[in-house]
């Protein structure tokens, strides 16, 4: 490529804002224009002999091989994309166009930098499946998930953490953390990290190479032993609510700028879908349980019960259920207050999920009464072995609030298939039977 005109046509060339360049048969740089250095970071006399091969990002490399060969075959190439190495380490976007010279026996390349365009194209799709995901995920765990799959794919996260902060205990949490070295618990670089980024509210990037770290993360004298760390607040309207880590391997691809600033435009969006996700968790959890007692209340209680009528019928099994009202707790109200009646409701819960097992269910589903269902039972008298317990344990002496309280509950009990199949049936048979033991304990006390 050596012509009388090559010198003031390269002049010309150097003017282009797109590099220009020409590689040999081996594939070595003959020919570089002005823009090479401003897009790769090496100045001409760097790149001049060198493999172009070695440039290409080492996930590329394969690709961009076949289509040299391609192209060394006759066939042009156009609007060709691959990744490049920067001198100080970035990554950086190229689009190519590609002919075989055969005359000159070179490779003419012309070659865009789309850096920003990738970039830009990379936030709009995490936004889109991050909120794709917000939507679809069932529960925080499946969102972390997701959004590590997302992340996965524009930067190196094969290690990854959540940590959620807690602003009342004021702790952390790792309710997420993916580690192939530390796969139980996070270890204390990941907490110490974490911590940091949430006090502070502002990404940390750690290279085994950088001298600028913050205090407390100095650089070992073995650092190139150790991995790449990059850190960014999850922040909301209502301030750092978490961190998300990423850590890369030794020898492997090192994080940069770039990345950082990427993270920190995708983990807004992240915070506000985890946001999104507790307060849809937190209006379920109210739809679903007693806000005194944190019993499960009427309406999943019917959920329950429904499921455990259709695996009854499945097993040909046996359930039953325990309606328990307290006698005169309406005289604990008005002689002691709403706020000891309620500490007495609290008790109540606690001593009646000890008397049965993890399994079973025991919801609040109004004022002092309570239902116990009991999912599997072997024969009838285990229902009413459970109402003796109960009688038992609610029968303790109870001090609140400097009172001495003795609970005496009536208890009614309806089991499947004896007293009925449907829902409706066995809530009848159970409220009926409790206001019988009702009246009955009434009768005694008079």
């Amino acid at each position: 490529m050596t012509t009388r005109n090559s010198a003031p046509l390269a002049s010309y060339i150097d003017l282009l804002l797109d590099a220009v360049c020409a590689v040999d048969k081996q594939g070595r740089f003959v020919f570089v224009s002005a823009a090479c250095e401003h897009i790769f970071g090496y100045s001409p006399e760097e790149l001049i002999g060198q493999p172009m091969i070695d440039l290409v990002h080492p996930a590329d490399r394969q690709r961009t091989l076949d289509a040299a060969r391609e192209i060394m075959g006759g066939e042009s190439k156009l609007n060709f994309e691959n990744r490049y190495m920067r001198k100080d380490g970035r990554v950086v976007h190229i689009l190519w166009s590609a002919r075989w010279s055969e005359v000159d026996q070179l490779r003419i390349a012309v070659a865009r930098d789309i850096t920003e365009r990738k970039q830009a194209e990379s936030r709009q799709a995490a936004l889109y499946a991050i909120s794709e995901a917000a939507h679809a995920a069932e529960d925080l765990l499946a969102l972390f998930k997701r959004i590590h799959l997302i992340i996965g794919e524009w930067l190196p996260a094969l290690n990854f953490s959540v940590a959620l902060y807690d602003d009342h205990g004021a702790e952390l949490s790792f309710p997420y953390h993916v580690d192939a070295h530390e796969p139980e618990q996070p270890c204390t670089m990941t907490g110490r990290l974490c911590a940091e980024v949430v006090r502070s509210g502002q990404p940390i990037l750690l290279t085994p190479d950088q001298d600028d770290r913050p205090a407390g993360f100095e650089r070992q004298e073995s650092a190139q032993n150790t991995p790449c760390w990059l850190g960014v607040p999850l922040n909301s309207q209502n301030g750092t609510i978490g961190a998300l880590i990423v850590k890369s391997m030794p020898g492997s691809e090192h994080y940069t700028e770039q990345d950082k600033e990427l993270l920190q435009y995708v983990c807004a969006q992240v915070a506000t879908a985890i946001e999104r996700k507790q307060l849809h968790a937190r209006l379920q959890r109210m739809a679903q349980y007693d806000q005194l007692t944190q019993l499960p209340n009427r309406e999943l209680l019917r959920d329950r019960l429904k499921a455990a009528l259709e695996a009854a019928r499945e097993d040909c099994g046996r359930l039953a259920l325990l309606y328990v009202d307290l006698d005169r707790f309406k005289e604990v109200n008005d002689t002691h207050g709403h706020a000891v009646g309620d500490m007495l409701l609290q008790t109540v819960a606690n001593r009646l999920k000890g008397c049965v097992r993890e399994t079973d269910t025991v919801a609040r589903i109004g004022g002092d009464e309570f239902v116990v269902l009991l999912h599997s039972i072997h024969a009838s008298g285990d229902a009413d072995g459970v109402a003796v317990k109960i009688r038992q344990v609610l029968a303790q002496p109870l001090r609140l609030d400097g009172h001495s309280f003795n609970i005496q509950p009536s208890i009614g009990v309806a089991q499947y298939p004896e007293h009925g199949t449907e829902e409706k049936q066995l809530f009848r048979h159970a409220d009926e039977a409790m206001y019988t033991a009702k009246r009955e304990h009434h009768l005694r006390l008079v």
